[in-house]
């Protein structure tokens, strides 16, 4: 559909402060927030968040910026064991609407993947630099341009003068990177909305969908012994070398992935297969011994098809388990010295959102009408409005500019990370037009 006046005059009011859009991209950049380990001190939370609820202040929006009880959130999904918010504040700012129409909600993570090998980039990662009409800077694609563009819909829509019939919330939130306790905290501090759009780089697609993930250690026990002298059968009490017994582990995975690569009901319109694999091992005390175990760390990521009644990945693990054990059996030591998975606690669910919703319809034509159009997409990882959707019953789907498949290249997380500032201001414009569209005007 074509854009109204009133759209059009803000998407014109967004283009001519091009270079403004550009200045606060480039101060996002300049905090240093990079994604935590469990223990490690704050960095610069706390300055972000302050100077985006200072600039949304400035525009009428009530801000609250508050640090999470830590003891109040222990055992809630998402949040590792030991987490705290110490230095790392959350933020949400609403512009209230003017006749109860359908709110929205403006989401982004400010935290950003470690910048090192710092040596290896053209420029400081965190001073960003324009160069031929690409900005650079660590998070500059994932995802503080998709902040930047959301902020300055929001600053665009009130300094135009825009009366917005439902409430129009901006909240960011830290830890996404590292575990998604952020999301899981504006949930619990009572975020609402009638929808929501986490402002991912998607490169205009609307993503409905991602994959959840599992993370788990095998352990395959063996026996120790000396690796230089002849060893008699283990029944026998000689040496069993468990990384030689791992094999029988390694094997079953494949099988396993193997078997959801052709199974049945495991495809999905937007997203990739499910996969399982071996990421990480350890094994071994001593050059001259026989290893006493090898641990195997293995990633799960499953389809929305394979969750269990409560969204999350049960039944997955289960079938991982059975597969590995079931393997484990044809093997005489293993039958009786059965390896043991342990999952990590931090495990995140898949989304999908179903593509009537009224906030896809109304992203993806505005996004069309503003000259940049998308299709439907997903993420084959996983991002906030998994949490949003199933934890605060926030419909929320993913748009934002150029990143995760910039011309068949992913350039998240990469050395030298850029956004198109072209792609921030149609970002900007679409996602102004979006949130007209969606909670209403008031003409009057």
């Amino acid at each position: 559909m074509p854009l109204t006046d009133l759209e059009r005059g803000v998407c014109d009011a967004i283009a001519a402060e091009r270079d403004r859009l550009v200045e606060l991209a480039s101060q996002l950049v300049g905090f240093d927030t990079t994604a935590r380990n469990l223990g490690d001190p704050p960095r610069q939370e706390e300055a972000f968040q302050e100077y985006l609820g200072g600039r949304l202040s400035d525009i009428g929006a009530s801000v609250d910026v508050w640090y999470p009880d830590a003891a109040a959130l222990a055992g809630k999904p998402l949040i590792p064991p030991g987490l705290d918010f110490t230095g790392r504040p959350q933020m949400i700012a609403s512009l209230a609407g003017t006749r109860g129409g359908r709110s929205l909600v403006f989401n982004g993570h400010i935290d950003v993947v470690s910048a090192e090998p710092v040596g290896e980039w053209t420029s400081d990662p965190f001073i960003a630099s324009v160069r031929d009409g690409l900005l650079y800077g660590r998070g500059a694609c994932d995802m503080k341009g998709g902040i930047a563009s959301m902020v300055f819909a929001a600053e665009a829509l009130a300094s135009s003068g825009v009366a917005l019939e439902g409430d129009l919330l901006v909240a960011t939130n830290t830890d996404e990177e590292s575990s998604g306790a952020g999301g899981t905290a504006l949930v619990q501090h009572g975020l609402k909305a009638d929808a929501g759009i986490v402002t991912e780089p998607t490169g205009f697609d609307v993503w409905i969908a991602c994959r959840g993930s599992e993370y788990g250690v095998v352990r395959i026990p063996g026996r120790p012994g000396h690796a230089e002298v002849r060893q008699p059968p283990w029944r026998a009490g000689g040496a069993v070398n468990a990384i030689e017994k791992a094999i029988a582990v390694l094997d079953a995975i494949s099988a396993l992935r193997e078997d959801w690569a052709s199974r049945d009901g495991l495809s999905h319109p937007v997203l990739s297969r499910p996969s399982l694999l071996p990421t990480m091992a350890r094994s071994g005390e001593w050059p001259v011994t026989y290893p006493a175990s090898c641990e195997l760390t293995i990633a799960v990521m499953y389809v929305p098809a394979q969750a269990d009644a409560e969204g999350w990945g049960s039944l997955v693990r289960r079938e991982v388990e059975r597969q590995i054990v079931g393997a484990a059996r044809d093997d005489d030591w293993l039958a009786e010295h059965p390896p043991v998975i342990e999952w990590w606690p931090n495990a995140v669910m898949p989304l999908e959102i179903p593509p009537d919703q009224p906030v896809v319809s109304e992203l993806l034509h505005a996004a069309a009408d503003v000259g940049r159009p998308g299709k439907l997409g997903g993420l084959d990882s996983w991002y906030d409005g998994a949490t949003l959707t199933h934890l605060g019953g926030i419909p929320s789907v993913g748009f934002g500019p150029p990143g995760f498949d910039q011309d068949g290249v992913s350039i998240a997380h990469m050395i030298d990370e850029y956004v198109p500032v072209d792609g921030l201001v149609a970002c900007a414009q679409a996602l102004a037009v979006a949130a007209m569209r969606f909670c209403g005007v008031s003409l009057s």
